[in-house]
């Protein structure tokens, strides 16, 4: 029965962190939801762990779905958990959808996305 015992308090001790095992989107900038009025110059997404520049991904979608031009999302400078996308010219006002996918330095693959508004 010991043995029972001690498996199981090993499961509950592994577990949380199996949970973290994968990076999930902590912050972004705009925030999901938001309305800005000013001229965004790039847009940021912060991840719970590191990632893997050659395999993870930030884009921009305008309201009908299109890519939005710009660059090529790349790390933060000295950080690996956030990912910048940079606006090549001003956003126009309406709706925009941010999408990522991101491959965490311990290999686990998430994805995801936010929408934020852009005000005239």
């Amino acid at each position: 029965m010991s043995r029972r015992v001690a498996l199981a308090a090993a499961l509950i001790a592994v577990l949380p962190h199996m949970a973290w095992a994968h990076a999930h989107l902590k912050q972004s900038n705009p925030a999901k939801g938001a309305e800005v009025q000013v001229a965004l110059t790039q847009v940021t997404a912060s991840f719970t762990e590191g990632l893997e520049p050659a395999f993870s991904s930030l884009a921009l979608f305008d309201a009908a779905g299109k890519p939005v031009d710009g660059s090529k999302a790349a790390p933060a400078p000295g950080d690996d958990k956030t990912l910048v996308l940079p606006i090549a010219k001003p956003l126009a006002a309406g709706a925009y959808t941010a999408k990522w996918h991101v491959l965490s330095k311990d290999g686990h693959k998430t994805q995801g996305g936010w929408s934020f508004t852009v005000k005239p």
